[in-house]
């Protein structure tokens, strides 16, 4: 596989907060500001279909209410996400990661109960439906998603996710064969950052929305972010 692009900034949720969250209109707005790498969250539906939501009930980002896991396709695409857009499948971001010539973070998101079988449809996916370009990123806070992953797509490439990285996340990189390291801006330690770098394993984090913090990171060695504010990186 070839290595992985990683421009240093990456627009969270799709569009950050220049669209609703996790939605098209997301995609093509990062895009039009110069992006060429997005993150998104993708959870099943009652369907067991993959679909982009962050949270486990549906109240925040959009008119319904309940939880996305025990929600239907036809109820599920019924509601608005916000501006009029509707939730979107995966295949349906995929795409249009395609046509925009974006790659693609694409965050696990399981419901409690469903880790496993969240990883292994969205691997599937991925091995198997992706459109030709460059081939997503998948990481997940979830060790068990991750794991139903590899087993399914062991060709894939893996980030680990953490809000503070844990001492032996270097058995954890072994055991998916992760290729990134992803973790909250606020809390990574400089002996992780020096560990990252002796293994040659990229650091992502998030969620950085001001330019100085960013500089900041960059000049202790963290390879990118992830931004809500795009109109300050672009």
């Amino acid at each position: 596989m070839p290595a992985l692009r990683l421009p240093r900034f990456i627009a969270h949720r799709c569009g950050g907060a220049l669209a609703p969250e996790n939605t098209l209109a997301g995609l093509r707005a990062a895009a039009a500001r110069g992006f060429r790498a997005v993150e998104f969250d993708v959870m099943l539906s009652a369907d067991g279909t993959p679909v982009l939501i962050h949270d486990e009930t549906l109240e925040r980002t959009t008119d319904g209410r309940g939880r996305v896991c025990e929600t239907p396709d036809a109820a599920l695409f019924a509601l608005d996400a916000g501006g009029g857009e509707r939730i979107p499948t995966l295949a349906e971001a995929a795409a249009l990661c395609g046509e925009l010539g974006l790659l693609a973070n694409v965050e696990i998101k399981p419901a409690a109960g469903h880790a496993a079988r969240t990883g292994e449809v969205v691997a599937a996916f991925v091995a198997d439906r992706w459109p030709a370009g460059e081939a997503p990123l998948l990481s997940s806070f979830s060790a068990e998603a991750l794991a139903a992953a590899r087993r399914i797509a062991p060709q894939a490439r893996y980030g680990l996710l953490y809000e503070d990285v844990p001492d032996d996340w270097r058995a954890a990189q072994a055991r998916i064969g992760a290729v990134t390291l992803h973790c909250d801006a606020a809390r990574l330690r400089d002996a992780v950052l020096a560990e990252a770098a002796a293994a040659g394993v990229p650091v992502l984090c998030y969620t950085v929305n001001d330019p100085a913090q960013a500089d900041a990171l960059f000049a202790r060695g963290v390879a990118g972010v992830f931004t809500d504010r795009l109109d300050r990186f672009a």
